[in-house]
């Protein structure tokens, strides 16, 4: 699906999907390309539910002086509220605090892709927030010649050692953020009760396009939290800050939490699969192979690679796999009360039954559990229940929630998006090069407040 790419830039894929249901409609999923040019949130410490989710382990100019270079605990996690839905919303937010006083920014978060960006006043062109909500740059713009650069540019080098940062981000959909990298403090609370300045470098966004008939999201800009060294999780790693390691819980209900460092993973109960290396310099969240399991039975879907991508609304399966998947769903629904619905356009296969659905309660018992069976992992399985794969829409359609990856442009490209992530604890480890997921054992509300 990418179209009216310039030939004298080189991209390369990062395979994020950045698709928003609240442009609802089909939703417009992107895969995210990096161009090689030249040129009152707090953070929450502690959980009313953590006993049931979890176990603890017992100036204008800045100066990269400033920058903490020493260990300070490796023991040490922070975590952020997370905001949004699956539907009607389409993405999940945290708040971000950033500057020194600091200003406040909701980014969309993304396992898919490595650059935190946020939209910029450089001016900027294309911005889809307001003015005194736009991130404004103060003199800390990154050179081209700074390692941190190597991580949204590849050869050739920069042709003067001084020149700004450039990136350039396009999309399956025609959007696309241009910006320089810039670096700032993002003050973050650790659990043990610190507070730590770090100066991060993320993407001053001085130009947008957003394509279509229906708003934008309302973010100020995008989270990356993949493992490539432009990542913010990699950075406070690499500042002796983190272990490296994200994860988050999604739920279904709305809501849930995202967290940095190993201190929340849950000392048993996790599913772990190793990482696959990706062959593209973009590394993504690959894992598998997987083989997809009906009502508990084999299919004939085997051997899918699957990048866990939480910028994903939807999960999508190759044509092959989604074929299968849906004729499983067709002959399985046989003489249930479901017609198939094509007058509502909030995703492609959708059902009516004789009255308007509510809620997925009104529907999952028509539905069989899906499970992706990894087999290069000890006893791995990835549960994915009716209310992992399905939407009821505003219409009182079910409709669902597990997309042709090759009708939008992905090809064999599979992504486990936010829908099939939801209720469960996510965790992607990337000092042991592997992905966990554990279900909690009780009702996860959200975080209480310090």
């Amino acid at each position: 699906m990418i179209t009216d790419v310039p030939p004298q830039i080189e991209y390369e894929a990062a395979n994020s999907i950045r698709d928003f249901a609240i442009f609802n409609r089909f939703l417009r999923s992107r895969i995210e390309f990096v161009a090689n040019t030249q040129g009152n949130f707090t953070p929450f410490a502690s959980f009313h539910f953590l006993n049931l989710l979890l176990r603890h382990r017992s100036g204008s100019q800045l100066q990269e002086a400033d920058t903490p270079t020493t260990v300070h605990s490796l023991a040490s996690s922070f975590v952020f509220q997370i905001k949004g839905n699956v539907y009607p919303i389409g993405y999940y937010s945290v708040s971000l605090a950033i500057g020194n006083p600091a200003k406040f920014y909701d980014l969309d978060i993304d396992t898919g892709s490595d650059l935190t960006w946020l939209q910029c006043d450089a001016p900027c062109t294309g911005c889809t927030i307001p003015q005194n909500r736009l991130y404004k740059p103060r003199g800390n713009v990154v050179i081209c010649v700074d390692p941190l650069c190597a991580g949204v540019q590849s050869a050739p080098p920069c042709a003067v050692a001084n020149e700004q940062c450039d990136y350039e981000v396009h999309y399956a959909d025609d959007g696309s953020s241009l910006g320089v990298l810039v670096r700032d403090y993002i003050p973050v609370k650790f659990t043990n009760g610190s507070l730590q300045l770090p100066i991060l470098g993320f993407g001053c966004g001085y130009h947008q396009t957003n394509p279509g008939h229906h708003p934008p999201p309302s973010i100020a800009g995008v989270l990356g939290l993949g493992n490539g060294k432009i990542s913010i999780v990699s950075q406070l790693h690499s500042l002796g800050l983190i272990r490296n390691v994200v994860g988050h819980y999604l739920s279904g209900r709305g809501g849930g939490f995202l967290f940095f460092g190993d201190q929340f993973i849950p000392q048993s109960g996790v599913d772990w699969t190793p990482m696959l290396q990706s062959s593209s310099v973009q590394q993504n969240y690959k894992t598998g192979p997987a083989d997809l399991l009906f009502d508990g039975k084999p299919t004939s879907v085997k051997d899918l690679e699957l990048i866990f991508d939480s910028g994903s609304s939807y999960t999508y399966f190759n044509s092959i796999a989604h074929k299968v998947l849906v004729d499983l769903i067709t002959n399985d629904i046989k003489g249930k009360p479901l017609i198939r619905e094509t007058a509502d356009s909030s995703l492609p296969i959708c059902w009516k039954g004789p009255k308007a659905f509510k809620s997925l309660h009104d529907v999952t018992g028509n539905f069989k559990t899906l499970v992706l069976s990894f087999t290069k992992a000890k006893n791995s399985l990835l549960q994915v229940p009716p209310e992992a794969y399905l939407i009821v829409t505003e219409h009182g359609n079910v409709c669902l929630g597990i997309l042709d990856a090759t009708e939008i442009g992905l090809g064999n490209i599979n992504i486990i998006g936010d829908i099939s992530l939801q209720d469960k604890i996510v965790i992607y480890d990337n000092e042991k090069q592997q992905i966990g997921w554990a279900s909690p054992n009780g009702k996860c509300d959200g975080p209480s407040k310090l």
